[in-house]
C-alpha cells in the first residue's frame, strides 16, 4: 500500500512539473521585462495570434477579472473594482494591475431554487488586438483574468440622418 501511494504521488509530482514547463514555454513573448508580481497578487498573460496588420487591425480585445461565487440563477452579480493601466518604464509598454475591495453588488430580485456557481466579473476594459504584444495583467490571488476577442465584419453601415425642423 504504501508503496502504491509512493508511486502514485512520484507520476503526480511528475505530471505537475511537466505541466508547468508547457505552461511557461506556451508564451510567445519573454514577459520577465515586467515586473514580478508584488506579494498576494498574481501575472496574468493574454497572447493571441498575430494575423499581420491588417488582421490585426479589425479585431478588439475585452479583458475582465473576477471570481467564481455562489450565486442564484435570477440575480445579476457584479465584483467592484477597476483596472490601472501604468507604464512600463524605458520599454514604452503598458500593463494592467486590478484592485478590488471584493465586494459584490447584486439585483435584489427574490429568487427561489438552486444555487450555481458562476464567474463574477467587474468592470471590463476593451483594447485594441495586438497579435505581437502580450496583455499583461495583474490581480489579486483567489481572482481570474478572462478575455473575449471581438471581430469586425467588413461591411460597413449609414446611420440615418435626423431632419430638424426649423422653429421660425
Amino acid at each position: 500500500m504504501k508503496k502504491l501511494m509512493l508511486q502514485t504521488g512520484i507520476i503526480v509530482a511528475t505530471l505537475l512539473i511537466s505541466i508547468s514547463g508547457m505552461a511557461q514555454t506556451l508564451l510567445k513573448q519573454d514577459v520577465q521585462i515586467f515586473p514580478a508580481p508584488e506579494k498576494g497578487m498574481v501575472k496574468y498573460v493574454i497572447e493571441v495570434p498575430h494575423a499581420g496588420i491588417a488582421g490585426d487591425s479589425n479585431k478588439k480585445i475585452e479583458f475582465f477579472a473576477g471570481k467564481y461565487m455562489e450565486t442564484d440563477a435570477c440575480n445579476s452579480y457584479f465584483l467592484s473594482g477597476e483596472f490601472e493601466k501604468k507604464d512600463l518604464q524605458g520599454w514604452g509598454y503598458q500593463y494592467y494591475v486590478f484592485k478590488t475591495d471584493g465586494n459584490v453588488g447584486m439585483t435584489e430580485m427574490f429568487c427561489q431554487g438552486e444555487k450555481k456557481n458562476t464567474f463574477v466579473p467587474a468592470q471590463s476594459v476593451m483594447t485594441e488586438y495586438n497579435g505581437r504584444m502580450p496583455i499583461v495583467i495583474y490581480a489579486p490571488e483567489g481572482y481570474e483574468v478572462k478575455f473575449k476577442i471581438y471581430k469586425a465584419e467588413p461591411e460597413t453601415y449609414q446611420a440615418a440622418e435626423v431632419a430638424v425642423k426649423s422653429t421660425k
